[in-house]
Order: structure tokens, then C-alpha cells, then sequence
């Protein structure tokens, strides 16, 4: 004849169940919240945009920043879309107050007015699409794309055509009036091809 448990025992071992079931299920949603892939979140604000390369003749492309699935999907993919949409505008419009509200004192330290339109001023920039959005020690980075048209003696030393995609990884930091593009880690280099 199998043993009664005790009273005593009973007693203890239904909280101690309800416990371990808790635990184990707020474990497991925990677990499914780090571990499942980035929600998919296309709301009117951003755009998903694939990244078929536009043809020879339409290049850079729209000049609208555009956003992969992953990226849209970061809580500050808004202000982030909003801040690039207003860089690459300054750019193509060779506006440089504009542009010098978009970066961080630093930038418009090394790059003077005659300088920046010197060196902006057959520029074009378009097909601009964040890839990611990641949190970084002071800031965020962005992992961007996008492919600027320029005359050719205006193009890195390097790489002279007229039409060239570029990839790289934009450091953001937060001024007391939102984010703004940081000044380039040294060492770093972006990726650029020939279109």
C-alpha cells in the first residue's frame, strides 16, 4: 500500500507548484521575446523598400530614405528616417545650414562651408535604405546604403566614376534636440563599389 503524504507536506507542495509553473511559463515568454525574429512593423511613417539597384540611366535613384523590415522595426526608426531624410536632402539641395542641423558640431568643425560645397557640389545622392539600427555606447549606429552620382573629378581619389554605391555604418549621437550624426570612429572605413 503506497504512503499517505502528510498534511504538512500537501500543504507546502501546492505553492511550491504553482511556483515552478509560473516560473517555467514566464520563462518560456521571455525566452520567445529575445529569441523570435524582429516584428515586421510597416507603418505609414516608413517605408520597406527591397534592394534592387535602379538601371544605369535613373541613378542615384529616390531620393527617399527607405527602410528594410528589420530596421523599420526599431523604436527610433522614425526620428533615425527623419534626421537621414533631411541630411540627404541638404545634400542634393548643396544646402549646408541645412545640413550642418543634421550633424554634430564636430562635422561642420572639419568641414566648412567652402569645403562642404567643394566637395558636395556635383553630388546626388539617392536609393538610401537603413539595413539596421543598433544600439551603441553613446548613441546608435545605422547601417546604411546608397548610391551617389557625381561628376567625376568629384569622386574619391580612389574609385573616380560617375555613379557609386556606398555602404556604412552612421554613429548617431543624442543632443539635447534629437539625434544627429556623429563624427566617423577612426580607423573606420566605408565600403564603396562602382555602380
Amino acid at each position: 500500500m503506497p504512503a499517505t503524504p502528510s498534511p504538512g507536506l500537501l500543504r507546502w507542495l501546492v505553492p511550491v507548484l504553482i511556483v515552478v509553473v509560473s516560473l517555467t511559463v514566464g520563462g518560456g515568454l521571455l525566452a520567445r521575446e529575445l529569441y523570435q525574429p524582429p516584428r515586421r512593423d510597416d507603418g505609414p511613417a516608413t517605408s520597406v523598400r527591397a534592394t534592387t539597384p535602379w538601371p544605369p540611366g535613373r541613378q542615384p535613384g529616390s531620393p527617399k530614405v527607405g527602410f528594410t523590415g528589420d530596421a523599420a522595426a526599431h523604436p527610433e526608426a522614425e526620428p533615425v528616417r527623419r534626421l537621414l531624410q533631411e541630411h540627404f536632402d541638404a545634400i542634393n539641395a548643396r544646402d549646408y545650414d541645412r545640413w550642418a542641423r543634421t550633424v554634430v558640431a564636430e562635422r561642420t568643425q572639419t568641414q566648412p562651408r567652402p569645403e562642404w560645397l567643394a566637395n558636395y557640389r556635383s553630388t546626388r545622392d539617392g536609393s538610401i535604405l537603413v539595413y539596421r539600427i543598433e544600439a551603441a555606447p553613446n548613441g546608435l549606429t545605422v547601417l546604411i546604403g546608397f548610391t551617389s552620382t557625381q561628376d567625376v573629378a568629384d569622386a574619391p581619389p580612389e574609385l573616380p566614376e560617375a555613379c557609386i554605391r556606398w555602404r556604412l555604418a552612421l554613429p548617431l549621437a543624442r543632443q539635447h534636440d534629437g539625434w544627429r550624426i556623429d563624427t566617423l570612429p577612426a580607423g573606420s572605413t566605408p565600403e564603396y563599389t562602382s555602380c
